[in-house]
């Protein structure tokens, strides 16, 4: 027992340490100078021209960096999947963008999961009850709403959900399919570059509603058939008692 419990908090040590590194190198090397969208217009042209004379090692080595961004919670998804639209286009960028973020994602997950869940499940268990709770009942649906609200951080959704009981094929196959009709809309955005401005400008509040109420019909869906349920229930036992 003694073992196993040195062994695990050695290997979280490492991983600390190995995530620690990483985002010094990404601020050293002053990574936030190149995720912003000024940056990506002025090189576009260039990046494309390279793209086009290296198709697979660009793609690879894009399908890399964006996975190493969004595990480490790194600002800066956005500009990944807007250039993956102004760089590879439509199909070839969304499908290179949609597993991207997701390995990512689930991988800042289990970072969160193994450095930080112990401690907040201990500190905070009275608050994660209710939290827990709903991703007992809903889970998918409950994860897949958040997804589809593009009001709610994308790290800030890997980061808690590291902190839950959700299981890890769970959280990327719901992940990968609730980001779906956001990272389309951003990789297409990003194949329109040049007309965009601001980064807000994206998303239209027509368009965030949209989302928001696409996200959460399957979660009100599965609450309606189960209020509906329990109706049929209770009516059936008044029957039997009557």
């Amino acid at each position: 027992m003694v073992l196993k419990l040195s062994m695990n908090t050695k290997g979280k040590v490492v991983l600390a340490i190995l995530v620690i590194g990483l985002l010094a190198t990404f601020f050293l090397l002053d990574g936030n100078a190149y995720l912003n969208l000024g940056y990506l217009q002025q090189v576009r042209g260039d990046v494309v021209f390279y793209v086009e004379s290296n198709p697979l090692v660009s793609s690879v080595s894009y399908f890399v960096l964006y996975v190493l961004v969004t595990a480490l919670s790194v600002p800066g998804a956005l500009i990944m999947t807007l250039a993956g639209g102004a760089v590879f286009g439509l199909p070839w960028g969304l499908l290179l963008v949609s597993f991207a973020s997701t390995i990512g994602a689930t991988l800042a997950m289990l970072v969160s999961r193994m450095l930080l869940r112990d401690w907040v499940q201990v500190r905070f268990k009275t608050q994660l009850v209710t939290v827990n709770q709903g991703l007992a009942d809903d889970g998918g649906f409950y994860l897949f709403s958040l997804r589809m609200v593009p009001l709610l951080p994308f790290f800030m959704v890997n980061l808690v959900m590291g902190l839950t009981r959700i299981s890890l094929w769970q959280f990327y196959w719901v992940s990968q399919l609730g980001m779906l009709a956001a990272t389309f809309v951003f990789v297409f955005a990003g194949t329109q570059l040049a007309a965009i401005e601001t980064l807000s400008g994206i998303l239209s509040p027509g368009l965030i509603v949209a989302l928001s109420l696409l996200g959460l019909f399957p979660l009100l869906a599965k609450k309606s058939m189960n209020w509906l349920r329990r109706g049929r229930t209770e009516q059936s036992a008044d029957q039997h008692r009557q």
